[in-house]
């Protein structure tokens, strides 16, 4: 593994995921392609499991652990309003650049 990819697999990211029934799905991960593919082989937090396929549509890196897992605490007592909104201003070229090493 190279070193770009290996500080890409060890940096701490906060991901909402869209389920199949429009929910979404708030998490942490230091390794967001094994994340999602955890997540959509049903292997993953049970809320996924019954909502599969899921899709990633937000994330954000964070410094931390437990910088990521505090963001998430507050993403999740965000409205889905405000969570799609946050969403919506995502650039999608991050988004795409990541689905492109996700589908390799």
């Amino acid at each position: 593994m190279k070193t770009e990819e290996c500080a890409e697999h060890s940096r701490w990211r906060v991901y909402i995921l869209r389920c199949s029934d429009g929910s979404y799905y708030t998490g942490v991960t230091t390794d967001m392609v094994n994340r999602l593919r955890v997540h959509n082989s049903g292997k993953g937090a049970k809320y996924t499991q019954r909502r599969r396929p899921v899709e990633l549509v937000y994330y954000e890196d964070c410094e931390s652990g437990t910088q990521a897992r505090r963001r998430e605490h507050e993403l999740k007592g965000w409205r889905r309003e405000k969570k799609e909104l946050l969403i919506r201003g995502f650039p999608s070229e991050r988004l795409n650049d990541f689905l492109r090493v996700f589908a390799q």
